[in-house]
């Protein structure tokens, strides 16, 4: 376990653990939380790592607590990894005024807008930092990473794959923001955390990285529920769809008959997208 890390709690589960930890995170300026599940084969050897990016309003307990995944997790073999969703307590003025932006509202990106520059490198975080600390503290194989997220973080997991390509083996995600350069919550986002000139926009924004043809992605999964109430104005799954066409990316896009945007349409899908990244990080 390496110095730098605080243990906050530790908790028994399904023959492996969950544990929460804090940390001072040089990339953020100050101290970032993420969890993570060993599962029971971590004890015999290295295991691979499956990060999970969580949406607005979220912190690195409410996956573990509400998706489900620690059951299947075990019996895959994967290692859980779950950051924190932004900084907190950074002192910056009506960081917690907006739901939608600054707390709980990082949106894995790398702010250059002052004042949130300072603090609010969440892209940074998750592909460098935290990486190099799991790959130094826990029995994690690091050459086979991947990633998927919900709304948000749906948004972050596709976002950080396609901006590192090759570095994830296996990608997918629960209701994302396809189009944030399109919908309120990613246009209010951007325009705080970059400024507004739109086309530094661009660089991170799946469907505008997706038609660059810049990188592309390992076989994609996108789970979206049809009574999202988020699915028109914010989610626009169907951008992501013509750009995958568009760029030949391949993707795999299901719609889910009368599923909301929360944590029970979450789990019920779960254990698909589980096996979807076993398949090629165990292999």
């Amino acid at each position: 376990m390496g110095a730098d890390l605080r243990l906050a709690s530790e908790h028994r589960c399904f023959g492996g653990t969950v544990a929460y930890y804090r940390h001072d995170s040089q990339v953020c300026g100050g101290e970032m939380r993420f969890a993570v599940y060993l599962p029971p084969q971590a004890r015999a050897g290295k295991v691979p790592v499956l990060y999970y990016l969580s949406g607005l309003t979220c912190t690195e307990e409410t996956f573990l607590i509400k998706a489900g995944a620690q059951r299947l997790a075990a019996e895959l073999g994967l290692m859980l990894v779950v950051p924190d969703t932004s900084p907190r307590n950074t002192g910056i003025e009506k960081e917690d005024v907006d739901w939608e932006v600054g707390t709980a509202a990082g949106f894995y990106v790398d702010a250059t807008s002052q004042p949130w520059a300072s603090r609010f490198h969440m892209f940074s975080y998750v592909t460098r930092e935290l990486p190099e600390l799991v790959g130094r503290s826990f029995p994690a194989r690091m050459d086979r990473e991947g990633i998927f997220g919900h709304s948000m973080g749906g948004h972050g997991a596709l976002v950080c794959a396609l901006r590192q390509p090759g570095r994830y083996r296996s990608v997918s995600a629960f209701a994302p923001i396809s189009a944030p350069m399109r919908c309120p919550w990613g246009q209010k986002a951007f325009g705080t955390y970059f400024g507004p000139h739109t086309e530094a926009w661009r660089a991170w924004d799946t469907t505008e990285l997706l038609r660059s043809g810049g990188s592309r992605l390992p076989p994609l999964l996108v789970d979206q529920g049809t009574s999202d109430k988020f699915l028109v104005e914010q989610l626009k799954p169907e951008l992501l769809r013509e750009a995958c066409e568009q760029s030949g990316q391949p993707l795999t896009l299901r719609f889910q008959d009368g599923y909301d945007h929360g944590y029970y349409f979450v789990s019920t899908f779960m254990a698909d997208h589980l096996r979807h990244h076993a398949a090629a990080l165990t292999a």
